[in-house]
């Protein structure tokens, strides 16, 4: 694959352009350490970083041309364009490298605080059900066909998205399912992308060390439908929006502005998508959808309210960009379950275990609020906060915890290069509001299986002797919740990375209490 420099020039706003722009490229990189001979070299200033201090290394390492925001001191026989904005000129030289690949697919966006996964998850699955062969970007992995990858980042970089769009073309990929971040419509990672549908879920705080405040963050979200949906080259496209989300209604309104059709769901008989009627229980959600002036029934094994508005998400952008009801109704009912996000771990002790990915205040105010009426025993949860992120939000998730559950332990998430101790005093503090007992570990009664404590919350930084605890003090028609890292299998201490699984240390830990009874 190559393509001449002066035809990539050509497809952005160029400042200055010096040297041999005749020349063939054979690769793209945004990173000096991959430069090969013939590539382009995009000099991004990162967080980290800047490409600038490294685009002469790039053109001694063979690099055909540099894209760069500022005149440096380089050879006189270099070539280089300076550009007003090199991460949007990569998007868009990338997508004319790689031919342009999401013009040769359904390409949906899915953007929102909480939900982006599971809505993937449910595409995918209606994709197959209506005939397509499906891709996912996301969180957990990117996937097409029988290859699966892992995932850096919920959405790539400009260069890679294109060349794994690109590859899933060349697989016979016929519609793809992205999760878009804020980090990726703020730093220009899908530029060049044409979107047939984008879809907003909702917005409640996270991020916030990186986007500063709610206003920032929102922005960025509205990005996908104002910007990157509007000037998509797709014939029809659609923006799906969540009504009832306190930023749906100045979404939409900003949609139509921008001259988009759009779609709006919600509980509410108001919204296009609503549900008639539904039944949650531990098994999942049962009932009827209706979409605009067609109803249709609908079984999911998903568990909560919160997966509901995520059915509803899927079904209004699988039915706006013209997929069938009863394709769509094969979808849900097909998709068993969705990693890390509200799965169960079957157990043969009467009570239930669920593995959530809420990782903010409001992920874990909904998810309890959704598993209370779903047991009629108590709701243990065991959640941390990760390190080196929004520390604000770690007194509002210890109070949430404390008023909605029964019993809580407070223990590590990714610590990071945090002290674990000061992230759970920080998390305390909101759970001493709710005036809820503190306990000690010597309370749980490790060596009394008979003593059932009703209320209280105790900290545990080891995250395997937490969730050790509080299988221990399980009992049948409990529920047990633990929240904050769902499907990842690592934890991060310091500078390492463990492997680390709730789903697997779970299992381990009812196999060994097996053991121990058998004692």
């Amino acid at each position: 694959m190559g393509v001449q420099l002066k035809e990539l020039v050509q497809s952005a706003e160029i400042e200055e352009v010096q040297g041999n722009i005749d020349q063939q490229v054979l690769g793209l990189a945004y990173d000096s350490r991959k430069v090969k001979r013939g590539d382009v070299f995009f000099a991004i200033a990162g967080g980290q970083a800047d490409g600038h201090d490294f685009a002469l290394r790039a053109l001694e390492q063979g690099a055909a041309a540099v894209v760069l925001e500022r005149r440096l001191p380089l050879p006189e026989d270099a070539t280089w364009v300076r550009v007003r904005h090199v991460r949007r000129t990569m998007g868009f030289w990338a997508a004319g490298f790689f031919s342009h690949p999401s013009r040769r697919l359904i390409l949906v966006g899915v953007t929102g605080t909480n939900g982006k996964t599971t809505t993937t998850y449910l595409l995918e699955s209606i994709f197959k059900a209506a005939g397509l062969t499906p891709g996912v970007i996301g969180t957990v992995n990117y996937r097409y066909r029988n290859q699966v990858y892992p995932a850096a980042q919920t959405t790539p970089e400009a260069v890679d998205v294109q060349a794994l769009l690109a590859r899933m073309v060349d697989a016979g990929v016929q519609a793809v399912a992205m999760e878009v971040s804020s980090h990726a419509l703020a730093m220009e990672r899908v530029r060049g992308l044409d979107f047939e549908g984008a879809l907003f879920t909702n917005l409640t705080r996270d991020h916030l060390d990186f986007h500063e405040t709610m206003e920032s963050y929102f922005f960025s979200k509205s990005r996908l439908f104002t910007d990157y949906l509007r000037t998509s080259c797709k014939e029809k496209k659609c923006a799906v929006i969540h009504g009832e989300d306190p930023r749906g209604a100045q979404l939409l309104a900003m949609a139509r502005e921008s001259g988009l059709n759009t779609l709006s769901f919600g509980n509410g008989r108001q919204w296009d998508v609503h549900p008639i009627d539904y039944k949650s229980d531990l098994e999942g959600l049962t009932g009827k959808i209706r979409v605009k002036d067609r109803e249709f029934s609908f079984s999911s094994r998903l568990v909560g309210a919160p997966n509901l508005e995520n059915l509803l998400g899927a079904v209004a952008l699988a039915s706006a960009i013209g997929l069938p009801l009863k394709s769509i109704a094969g979808g849900i009912a097909a998709l068993q379950s969705v990693p890390g996000r509200m799965e169960r771990v079957e157990n043969g002790r009467g009570f239930s275990i669920l593995v959530d990915y809420a990782h903010t205040p409001d992920a874990l105010d909904r998810g309890l609020q959704a598993v209370r009426p779903l047991t009629k025993g108590r709701v243990i949860t065991v959640f941390g906060c990760g390190g080196d992120r929004d520390r604000g939000k770690r007194p509002i998730m210890g109070e949430i915890a404390a008023r909605l559950s029964d019993l809580v332990i407070l223990t590590s998430d990714n610590p990071r290069t945090e002290d674990p101790m000061s992230i759970l005093q920080e998390i305390e503090q909101g759970a001493r509001k709710t005036g809820i007992q503190k306990l000690r570990i010597s309370d749980f009664g490790i060596r009394n299986s008979d003593l059932e404590i009703r209320k209280g919350y105790s900290v545990e930084p080891d995250r395997r002797a937490a969730i050790r605890l509080a299988l221990r003090q399980a009992r049948s028609e409990d529920l047990l919740l633990i929240a904050g890292k769902g499907h990842e299998d690592y934890q991060i201490l310091g500078a390492d990375r463990i492997h680390f699984d709730d789903r697997e240390v779970v299992r381990e830990e009812l196999g060994q209490s097996a053991i121990d009874c058998e004692r």
